[in-house]
């Protein structure tokens, strides 16, 4: 097998798979935006253009790039490119290892890329209709996993 170029995806979800209810974060979890936003500082992040609807704003520190079918797209403070492996070629230009922050169509894409995953896992069952895709644990390596703060809430690392 050859060498993946190095990509990392960063999500929280829940213990049924969500990370999404109606366009939004299914939790409100302060512990883990330190946590993503330590995670993907300085790095070119790459979502969907659902997820920059959610995000609301291009977030700071970080090179924004977007993925979307819609031809001429513009948003402020982002790059859009009109398929994943385009923003993350693009991505590549500035940073080593680029950041899939979702959602659930990119992250479904990614997962052949990606090289680690920093995984908040929320041990709360919650109302969703936006889910990770399932992925098989046994071809990732976990490297590290620390409780958080915040009761039923853990931060782990994956890589292959």
């Amino acid at each position: 097998m050859t060498e993946r170029a190095p990509l990392a995806m960063v999500v929280a979800i829940g213990d049924n798979g969500a990370i999404g209810k109606d366009g939004k974060v299914p939790w409100r979890i302060p512990e883990d935006l330190k946590h993503f936003k330590n995670v993907t500082m300085g790095h070119a992040i790459v979502m969907g253009r659902k997820t920059w609807d959610e995000v609301g704003r291009p977030l700071p520190g970080r090179r924004n790039l977007v993925v979307s079918r819609q031809p001429g797209l513009v948003l402020a403070g982002a790059e859009v490119f009109p398929t994943l492996d385009a923003a993350i070629a693009a991505a590549r230009t500035t940073d080593a290892e680029p950041h899939v922050i979702g959602g659930s169509t990119i992250y479904e894409a990614a997962m052949p890329l990606a090289t680690r995953i920093h995984l908040t896992e929320v041990h709360r069952k919650v109302e969703a209709d936006t889910f990770f895709p399932p992925f098989d644990r046994s071809v990732w390596r976990e490297v590290e996993r620390r409780p958080a703060e915040t009761e039923g809430v853990e931060f782990v690392t994956l890589e292959r």
